[in-house]
């Protein structure tokens, strides 16, 4: 990413070109958490960044005011921060100070590849100075590296999102994959469609059969240098849906606007796995990722059709427009195969999910609460919101078929976010696995914090909290 950080405990600059933010805690109703205020430091205007109360202070309001000063600042070349306050809340240190830096970061991207080169809305900001305490110097700049390590993976995956569906093919994913491995050291191993064939991917030959591209199967693998006692074989699986326009049960046009996006699961993948390396994980991790089209066409699969899967499990599809859980059956049965001993799927899967938790909470669905503990609190960590929910047995129901072993919908208006998470648990075998749902928090509908309108990265960090 193009913005520099600096950090420095001497003397804070109040003349020459940059501009001053000061971070305060709340005094007499003033400078209240969020509220970005005017201020005059000996002559100069600059801003007072509002902490609220330290004590209740969370990482995630940290971010969101290292991402104020960079909103604040898009007609400025530099800026200086002093958080010599900030050093007095109660959280750990350096995760504040990574906070602080994710949130500058991220508050920073912009898309601007189809953008006019004189766009006066592109920031400027090129170089933000950072004052702190000397005592905490060190802190602060170790936390530098992994904060850039994970917001240029976020910006990989917000990339990936945003591009047009026309570009953003199945095989250029795979061309963008291919550059990351070369990059990172990681082994890809590629499934075209005669492979896909071959390897009797069911599920996601079935959604491609309307598609005039090509579907493809990545799997990325990356080996530690040395493993530990503790470490284990991971699987990460996401869904890749490079646009999704139902299908033969087509979507509205308004449902359609925005179903580029429906291959945030695959980006939020690919990018976790771009990180591995650099953040120094001790775990063996696969990185599957289930790439196509769903198009309606002659050639189209049909309401009523039964297809057969990769673990010769057989799903009747009802809904030509619930495709997702049908590539995703495929890709977990090859997790299973490759010796995962637990597994993480992301995906937006299910509008159900959004009409229950909104567009800024995903859901997490699992069958081991121990792995769904640890999910939740690197979620926390991160700042991405997620919350469980149940996997009731007796629900199975819902996905009871006439002709086959199951069908991809469940009972009308009710519970489709775990129904749908009912069928994944049918292609992990038992392994311990864990089911994010991102189908609201996958994208932002407007500039919000570090969230820039559009696609959000929504997972990449989550994931990464939890492996390294």
């Amino acid at each position: 990413m193009r913005l520099s950080l600096q950090i420095t405990a001497e003397a804070k600059p109040v003349s020459g070109e940059r501009v001053v933010f000061v971070a305060k805690g709340a005094e007499e109703g003033r400078y209240l958490r969020g509220e970005v205020s005017p201020a005059v430091f000996d002559g100069r205007l600059g801003y007072i960044l509002g902490l609220g109360k330290l004590a209740d202070l969370e990482l995630d309001d940290v971010r969101r005011i290292g991402a104020s000063v960079v909103r604040t600042s898009k007609d400025k070349e530099a800026v200086s921060v002093d958080l010599e306050e900030l050093a007095s809340s109660e959280l750990d240190l350096p995760k504040v100070a990574q906070a602080f830096f994710e949130g500058v970061l991220l508050g920073s991207y912009s898309f601007d590849v189809y953008r006019s080169q004189d766009d006066k809305n592109r920031s400027k900001l090129n170089e933000v100075v950072v004052f702190v305490p000397e005592r905490h110097l060190d802190a602060y700049r170790d936390a530098v590296a992994p904060a850039k390590v994970l917001c240029e993976a976020v910006a990989l995956a917000r990339d990936l999102i945003n591009e047009p569906p026309s570009v953003m093919t199945p095989r250029r994913f795979t061309e963008i994959a291919q550059e990351v491995a070369q990059r990172t050291g990681l082994e890809l191993r590629v499934w075209d469609e005669e492979r896909v064939k071959e390897e009797r991917l069911g599920g996601l030959l079935g959604v491609a059969m309307g598609s005039n591209e090509p579907p493809r199967m990545l799997r990325l693998h990356y080996k530690p240098a040395a493993k530990e006692p503790s470490s284990k074989t991971v699987a990460l699986v996401g869904k890749g849906i490079t646009f999704d326009s139902g299908g033969l049960s087509l979507k509205p046009a308004n449902g359609m606007m925005t179903m580029k996006t429906d291959m945030s699961g695959a980006a939020a993948v690919l990018a976790a796995m771009s990180t591995l390396a650099e953040l120094g994980c001790k775990h063996e991790v696969f990185g599957y990722m289930a790439l196509t089209e769903n198009m309606p066409s002659g050639a189209a699969q049909k309401p009523g059709d039964v297809l057969r899967t990769r673990l010769g499990k057989t799903i009747e599809v009802l809904n030509t427009d619930a495709e997702g859980r049908l590539v995703l059956a495929d890709a977990l049965a090859l997790a299973v195969e490759d010796g995962a001993e637990e597994i993480l799927d992301i995906a937006t899967l299910t509008g159900a999910c959004v009409v229950a938790l909104g567009v800024e909470i995903g859901g997490l669905l699992g069958n081991s609460s121990a792995l769904i503990d640890s999910v939740l609190e690197a979620s926390r960590v991160a700042g991405e919101d997620l919350w469980p929910l149940p996997l009731p047995k007796r629900y199975k129901k819902h996905i009871e078929s006439e002709i086959a072993d199951m069908k991809n919908i469940g009972a009308a208006g009710q519970a489709g976010t775990l129904s749908a998470g009912l069928l994944l648990e049918e292609f992990v075998s038992g392994v311990p696995w864990v089911h994010l749902d991102i189908a609201g928090p996958a994208r932002s509908e407007s500039d919000d914090g570090y969230l820039t309108k559009g696609g959000t990265g929504f997972g990449v960090r989550t994931i990464c909290n939890w492996l390294c």
